[in-house]
């Protein structure tokens, strides 16, 4: 028993320790039960794992010629799916980005896997809080009415289908709608996040926004992913720097926008498997700055 009951103690490190009855009860999330020392921790310091704070590139545009940057063209494409009300998930990099020009005259409740609904942009310098951080362990904000809650809980949401979008990057999409996008064999990873549940459910738009080729000119659009996959048949949309595809999982893609100056045969050239030519293609859009 006595085994038993040691393996059962906790302990745990505080910044502050005040009186009993300072909380009110439905302000306790984990009760005393579970705790059996406290410990006030002395030159208590939090570590950031990744400071990121908002830079003046995130917010306007980085050249003076549309499309020159790669990114920007991919940003900005991105940010028109989506709509007022949605709730939406994005992986970090080019989908947070896009979430800077979502337009001021519609609400978008940003979700996070680690327990946030109403997530704002990366800080100011003055404004970094070490105990707010996104999936990714960036430092962020959130906006009014925002709330916390725990992982099961976010997971809940995810794969109960309550997420309207999940925007990601990937390392490969196939014809079909297969994702590719959490490791690459032999190099190290630190694990699978959490790519697998946000695709999981079939009421969420899932758009994957990345470069069109890798480097040295490699496929990334396949007719079948040769990395490991992170879902099947799970992709909507595709926008890279050259177009956009929607994907179906069983006609496989179609061509709906082209960016200026390209052509058809130039995107057949760089992309790794057939695809079908909307015939209603448009140029592909941007939010004019």
């Amino acid at each position: 028993m006595a085994d038993s009951y040691q393996c059962m103690a906790k302990t745990t490190t505080f910044e502050e320790i005040v009186d009993v009855g300072s909380f009110a009860p439905e302000d306790i999330h984990i009760p005393k039960i579970y705790v059996h020392c406290l410990i006030k921790g002395e030159k208590y310091k939090k570590r950031i794992e990744r400071l990121s704070i908002q830079k003046e590139e995130d917010i306007k545009t980085t050249s003076g010629k549309p499309g020159d940057n790669v990114r920007e063209c991919i940003i900005k494409r991105a940010a028109l799916e989506f709509e007022d009300s949605m709730y939406a998930n994005l992986g970090i990099g080019i989908p947070l980005l896009a979430s800077n020009y979502i337009s001021p005259n519609m609400t978008v409740h940003i979700q996070c896997e680690n327990g946030v609904l109403g997530l704002g942009p990366y800080p100011l310098k003055n404004e970094v809080d070490a105990d707010l951080i996104n999936a990714g362990k960036e430092t962020v904000t959130i906006l009014p009415g925002a709330s916390y809650f725990s992982s099961d809980e976010s997971f809940a949401m995810i794969r109960g289908g309550h997420v309207n979008l999940t925007m990601l990057g990937a390392m490969q999409v196939s014809k079909y709608g297969d994702l590719a996008n959490w490791m690459i064999p032999g190099k190290m990873v630190k694990g699978m996040g959490r790519a697998m549940d946000l695709v999981s459910s079939a009421r969420t738009k899932v758009v994957v926004t990345m470069e069109h080729s890798a480097k040295g000119n490699a496929h990334k659009i396949m007719e079948k992913c040769t990395l490991p996959l992170t879902g099947k048949q799970c992709v909507n949309r595709i926008i890279t720097e050259k177009a956009v595809f929607d994907a179906d999982s069983k006609k496989g893609l179609t061509l709906i926008e082209l960016w200026e100056g390209l052509t058809v045969d130039g995107i057949k050239k760089s992309t790794g498997c057939d695809f079908t030519v909307s015939p209603k293609l448009i140029p592909m859009w941007q939010i004019s700055t």
